[in-house]
């Protein structure tokens, strides 16, 4: 599909389709045609076929089960995701050099150096997606815009298993008519908010005032949509981007907010992230926490803290007195449905300053502290074990003695971004 008669636009999203449930349909010739969805207590991912009956990721299997009946589940080649996820982007490696990704399964690519060699960028996006899926077997959808906004914008269109080239001379015909909840930044919570002042389209939020705007979302949020709105979107393709901030999240279906539930899950977290962060000798200031409950209404608290962490114990007791509180501040909500922790404002490799022991209230969350340093110890021994024996080696107590978790470690690993 295109949408004008000639394009000047030259950057490209690429997105495979319904990525995890395609690999193990083309893994399983059986499963083809028919809804599955990969994971057991919680849906990780969906088929098409799956999605026509309302079952989305992060679901609870027993709700998924209820909206498909006929709902096969499946327990995940993650390395054959990450084979051929990698296999995908490496076909657009082979068209231009400027491609930056953005998850294991999406890319932009800018191809304006190199259409006097393979043509010009609709023609660019078609070879790819026949490349893909000759030597992949799998479909994927292709956006080509001017801004890497609209071309993300125009994959989503484009899906499933298309192509939406948006020519400049029309691009905000094209925008403006589509729902508000297609643009990044706009997730259930915000669209909420947006219905509830009438907008639904992104012609709608364009044209509301920026005080409006400002006053229903903040500052921030309102003048990054508002621009977006208008296709205001100068960024350009990152082809070595370091990430700010450090992450990872857990679905947990619909369980009770209770301690003995989100404490081992958020020390899990912390694990894992403030692993990634020692990995790379990049420990953080701000540590954000995120709580989403059983109607999907999420709640994020931060902190800032005056030295830099990357300890797992520091940065787990750091969240868990961020989830009290958010609980403490609404306890009419009985159930979590997710947790999430990420820690940015990120530092390379600092010196760490040492602190005398004054008798602090925070003292055994300062890195340089007589305690923090003991943490520092402890952590760096562990990452020495699992690097030799593997992650299951060794680990915490709290955490190896927790509730079984219903997401694979696997899965999160291919969410979790390099540093």
């Amino acid at each position: 599909m295109t949408v004008g008669t000639e394009t000047t636009a030259t950057i490209l999203h690429a997105d495979l389709d319904a990525f995890y449930a395609s690999v193990e349909q083309l893994l399983d010739p059986a499963l083809r045609g028919r809804p599955i969805a990969v994971g057991g207590g919680v849906v990780l991912a969906a088929s098409y076929e799956a999605k026509a009956f309302g079952v989305r990721g992060g679901m609870p299997g027993r709700r998924a089960r209820e909206l498909c009946p006929g709902l096969i589940f499946v327990a995940g080649h993650f390395r054959e995701y990450q084979r051929l996820g990698d296999a995908a982007i490496k076909v657009l490696g082979d068209f231009t050099p400027l491609v930056e990704r953005i998850s294991i399964d999406e890319a932009f690519a800018d191809v304006a150096g190199c259409t006097h060699l393979f043509g010009p960028p609709d023609e660019i996006a078609r070879m790819i997606r026949r490349r893909v899926r000759a030597e992949l077997g799998l479909p994927i959808s292709i956006g080509v815009a001017r801004t890497k906004h609209l071309a993300k914008i125009a994959s989503q269109v484009a899906k499933p298993d298309g192509l939406v080239v948006v020519d400049p001379e029309v691009e905000l015909a094209f925008l403006h008519d589509l729902p508000v909840e297609l643009m990044w930044g706009v997730g259930p919570v915000t669209r909420a908010r947006l219905a509830e002042s009438g907008v639904h389209t992104i012609g709608q939020l364009a044209e509301m005032p920026g005080w409006s705007l400002e006053r229903l979302l903040g500052r921030a949020a309102g003048e990054k949509l508002s621009a977006l709105a208008w296709n205001r979107d100068p960024r350009a393709i990152e082809t070595r981007r370091r990430s700010h901030s450090a992450g990872a999240q857990s679905a947990l279906g619909r369980k009770p907010a209770e301690e003995r539930v989100f404490v081992p899950a958020l020390r899990h977290l912390a694990d894992r992230v403030a692993t990634r962060l020692r990995a790379k000798s990049r420990p953080g200031r701000t540590v954000t926490v995120r709580v989403r409950f059983a109607d999907l209404r999420s709640v994020t608290r931060a902190v800032t803290l005056d030295a830099p962490v990357s300890a797992t114990t520091i940065l787990a007791e750091i969240a868990e007195e961020l989830v009290r509180g958010i609980l403490a501040q609404h306890p009419e909500e009985k159930s979590i449905s997710l947790l999430a922790i990420s820690v940015s404002h990120l530092g390379d490799r600092p010196q760490l300053q040492l602190e005398l022991p004054l008798g602090l209230a925070d003292e055994r969350r300062r890195p340089g502290s007589r305690t923090g340093m003991a943490r520092g110890q402890a952590d760096r021994a562990i990452d020495a074990i699992r690097a030799r024996f593997g992650w299951q080696a060794v680990g915490y107590g709290s955490v190896a003695l927790g509730p079984s978790r219903s997401v694979p470690d696997a899965f999160r690993e291919l969410a979790e971004k390099d540093l």
